[in-house]
């Protein structure tokens, strides 16, 4: 399989519910939209410390982390960051990696927008099975 990108869109999560309640405006809800790499291999999204820099998510936690080359490595979790694709979302919390490394879409978030990786087009696509909406596994 080769690799798969998908434009997203990242919104922090907090700002969205000051908004709601009016305390700040839409218009100062930071969000950004970008390709990220589609990595079902990923438990949790990863984003670098610009993109972190830029939607201002708070830090939740340090975790370690297993690299695909099994160095153990710790990093900063933030969140929470409403993840959009489609006609789909979903809420997570995500990695910072160091430097300008490369945004993921790991699975848990893929998991909750009822998303898959299409095998012969190579793209992210929502369920076929579910096109209007997600449904997932309680």
């Amino acid at each position: 399989m080769g690799v798969v990108y998908a434009d997203i869109e990242l919104t922090n999560a907090d700002d969205l519910s000051l908004a709601r309640r009016h305390i700040i405006g839409m218009e100062e809800v930071k969000h950004l939209r970008l390709t990220m790499l589609v990595d079902s291999g990923a438990y949790m999204m990863a984003m670098n410390g610009s993109i972190q820099e830029r939607l201002q998510l708070p830090f939740l936690e340090k975790r370690k982390v297993k690299l695909a080359n099994s160095r153990v490595v710790e990093y900063d979790v933030v969140g929470p960051v409403d993840v959009k694709f489609a006609n789909r979302m979903a809420t997570c919390s995500a990695f910072v990696l160091p430097g300008d490394s490369e945004p993921l879409l790991g699975a848990i978030p893929m998991e909750e927008m009822d998303v898959m990786i299409h095998p012969f087009r190579q793209e992210l696509i929502v369920n076929p099975e579910h096109p209007d909406y997600a449904v997932l596994r309680l």
